[in-house]
């Protein structure tokens, strides 16, 4: 079955987010009340419904930017290092789920037969555990609550915040509960038992890590790592989902649902005003202040599966783009553009994952762009959950676990993971430009990296490069990085290929930048370091690693007295409301508490 996302009633979006009284006061031919919606299945889901482009989100107007392969021309991205001042987190979405949990506990027992209610409830779990996972992978210690908060107990209101562990620990019940109870097939467009374990698989991966990586405790992390390996293998042994389209394809489709590597996805319909505007900003005819790091396309593998230091692919040490293409991992195709694109203004390796073929031939024949693919007009479907992603959390969490007890990762288990990926199918473009399947990943002879990190083991850092050239602007690098406690990733005073992009050969691939206006506007890096700033008259030495002068380093985020990037501060303004009531609300870890 394939599931996908298509307009969701707007009715229930604002009902009971801030308690009953505005809504029942509404007359009763109008809307629904609390009183007589909760008599049938269909109108449990007409609720349910709501949440789905909440935490489905599929695409916008952007694509993810803070992390380490993105660099910005000008200031880049920076962590928070203040506490502001306004409210940030909020309870309206989980008291919304803890109605629906409630309703159809308390009043629907005798009305649903007993494999819907414990379906049902196992949606409203689903979605708890979702929402609850979120707020902790972002504050840490929130306040719990399993149950609908009365507007008048205010101790309850105001309660303290509950330790993580406490929380996590009720999130792998809610999480549990759905696994087991969620149907294997409730119809196209809804969660399913396969979407749940999903979730669940990176959810548990996350927090297994976090335990093992941030707060050292190892029974935690098996227990949660086991869960994530667990999920995973449920979706794996269904043999429902396999890789079976092209790497560009998946992003750049306008139906995905004949798609076996979509478990989850997003699908756009302009007849019904459904659309988004991430084609637009991926187009190379559009200028963007973004694009890939030096950083991240030194990371790519070669084709003969080892690093650009040691491979024996001719031209590994050729960093043209136009070379790349031919000589890097498929992906790194599937994902920028074929040479230098200025509009990339702030790397000139421009990202072309989530614009279609066809729309980049177009551009270059005719100078045009095709309609659906301007402005906000894109219909390109969003995949929201994807088979690759089930892999990659499965051979990690085995990896994990083995390195504390578990069962040692096998042959047979890369074979079953990662290159299965890496023999996904090609696109006939790509074919034609020299891009090959890079060679199968062997457990006995992995790369030896020289820019590995020494407290990585070598399995374990070419799983996350894996990961890292699959999910490239797709919101989980930056998450990657913090479960892993490895945010020093992303420090431009520690690595400063974070501020270059692209090589690039000024004199024969982007002569018409070599003007006495752009003098001291840029600057190359040659491959033996060596920085040479375009000064206007030394137009042949400008060949090397791109970067723009006004580019400038993050602000320093490590280390700081008062200040843990790991976690959000909660606003000054909810410890003042918590005050002016007579209770404390402890300020997250790390950061200042008053």
């Amino acid at each position: 079955m394939k599931n996908k996302i298509i307009i969701i009633s707007l009715f229930w979006m604002a009902l009971f987010i801030s308690g009953c009284e505005d809504f029942l006061d509404r007359p009763p031919l109008s809307n629904e009340n609390d009183e007589t919606a909760w008599t049938s299945e269909d109108k449990v889901r007409l609720y349910a419904n709501q949440f789905y482009t909440g935490f489905f989100t599929g695409y916008s107007t952007d694509v993810s930017l803070f992390n380490d392969d993105v660099v910005q021309r000008g200031n880049q991205g920076n962590f928070t290092r203040s506490v502001p001042n306004s409210n940030i987190w909020s309870m309206k979405t989980l008291r919304s789920i803890n109605i629906l949990i409630d309703r159809v506990g308390n009043r629907m027992q005798d009305i649903l037969p007993e494999e819907a209610y414990n379906h049902w409830m196992g949606i409203g779990r689903f979605f708890r555990g979702m929402e609850y996972a979120d707020l902790v992978f972002t504050y840490g210690d929130v306040p719990y609550y399993d149950h609908i908060v009365s507007d008048i107990d205010m101790d309850d209101l105001y309660k303290a915040r509950t330790p993580r562990n406490n929380v996590m620990d009720a999130v792998y019940d809610d999480l549990q509960f759905a696994f087991q109870n969620v149907r294997l097939n409730d119809g196209d467009q809804t969660v399913n038992r396969y979407i749940v374990a999903g979730f669940i698989s990176r959810i548990a991966l996350y927090e297994g890590t976090w335990q093992k990586y941030y707060y050292k405790n190892n029974e935690r992390a098996t227990k949660f790592l086991t869960l994530a390996k667990e999920a995973s293998e449920f979706i794996i042994n269904s043999n429902k989902y396999y890789i079976d389209s092209d790497f560009r394809t998946l992003f750049t489709s306008n139906d995905l649902k004949s798609n076996k590597e979509c478990i989850l996805f997003r699908n756009y319909n302009a007849e019904i005003k459904v659309t988004h505007s991430v084609a637009h900003y991926n187009n190379p005819a559009n200028s963007i202040n973004y694009g890939g790091t030096t950083d991240l396309l030194k990371a790519f593998l070669c084709v003969d599966g080892n690093v650009w230091q040691n491979s024996t692919t001719e031209g590994a040490k050729d960093f043209t783009i136009a070379n790349l293409v031919k000589t890097r991992d498929s992906r790194f195709e599937g994902t920028f553009y074929d040479k230098p694109e200025i509009n990339a203004k702030g790397s000139f390796l421009f990202p072309v994952k989530f614009f279609p073929r066809y729309g980049i031939k177009a551009v270059e024949e005719t100078g045009t762009v095709p309609n659906e693919l301007k402005g906000s007009n894109n219909v390109t479907d969003a995949p929201i959950l994807r088979y690759a992603e089930i892999l990659l959390n499965w051979i990690e969490s085995k990896a994990e676990l083995a390195t504390i007890g578990g069962s040692a990762v096998t042959q047979e288990d890369i074979d079953a993971s990662i290159n299965k990926i890496r023999d996904r199918p090609l696109a006939p473009e790509a074919v034609e430009k020299g891009v090959q399947k890079t060679k199968a990943m062997m457990l006995d002879a992995l790369p030896n990296d020289p820019a590995k990190d020494p407290n990585v083991s070598s399995l374990l850092w070419e799983i996350r490069r894996e990961r890292r050239m699959e999910f490239i602007f797709e919101n989980l690098r930056l998450a990657d990085l913090k479960r892993w406690a490895k945010l020093e990733y992303m420090d431009t005073d520690m690595h400063s290929e974070l501020l270059s992009g692209a090589w690039v050969n000024f004199p024969v691939e982007a002569k018409d930048q070599l003007t006495a206006g752009n003098a001291n506007e840029f600057s190359v890096t040659k491959a033996d370091g060596t920085t040479i700033v375009y000064n206007g008259n030394n137009n042949a030495e400008m060949v090397g690693f791109y970067k723009a002068t006004v580019t400038k380093g993050r602000q320093p985020f490590l280390n700081q007295v008062n200040v843990n990037p790991y976690l959000s501060p909660v606003g000054k303004t909810q410890m003042d409301n918590y005050e002016s009531k007579g209770y404390k609300l402890q300020q997250t870890q790390g950061w200042p508490q008053n």
